[in-house]
């Protein structure tokens, strides 16, 4: 999950992403819907969570080079990955209506766009063409950021 919503990539492309694709600290997608490339920083919590990945790998016996792998070391299928959300999602009590996992996406760019302060940098990452698009993804969870009348 950390991986997903770091990229802000889809669920099949986080699934596809490979070792080999690993390349100078970026980390490059070709998304499958729209056939946009990106190389994504390896920078931060995400070097964290691909550190963290690798070091977990090297315990297991089934060597797959796919960063998302279940514990025998085979790659995860979108079943597989589909049945850990909606337990942890049952496990913290949040309702189904109210929480699925393509709101990580959804989130990925409401927070992109909220720490950088540009809509731009949401709409790259996550390979739109528009920003109309990206606005379509952003939640307004937080509420419209304003300044006082003086």
């Amino acid at each position: 999950m950390d991986l997903f919503y770091l990229t802000g990539q889809r669920v099949a492309d986080t699934l596809k992403m490979d070792e080999r694709d690993i390349k100078d600290g970026k980390l490059s997608v070709q998304q499958g819907k729209t056939g946009a490339k990106r190389r994504i920083e390896i920078i931060g919590e995400l070097k964290v969570v691909i550190d963290r990945i690798m070091a977990r790998k090297t315990g297991q016996k089934i060597r797959s080079t796919r960063l998302v792998v279940i514990d025998s070391g085979q790659p995860m299928t979108t079943s597989m990955l589909r049945k850990r959300f909606d337990d942890a999602r049952e496990a913290a009590g949040i309702p189904k209506a109210e929480f699925q996992m393509r709101d990580l996406r959804a989130k990925a760019a409401t927070d992109k766009e909220e720490s950088t302060g540009n809509i731009r940098e949401a709409r790259d990452q996550l390979g739109h063409t528009t920003v109309g698009m990206t606005e379509q993804y952003i939640r307004m969870r937080k509420g419209m950021k304003v300044t006082p009348t003086r």
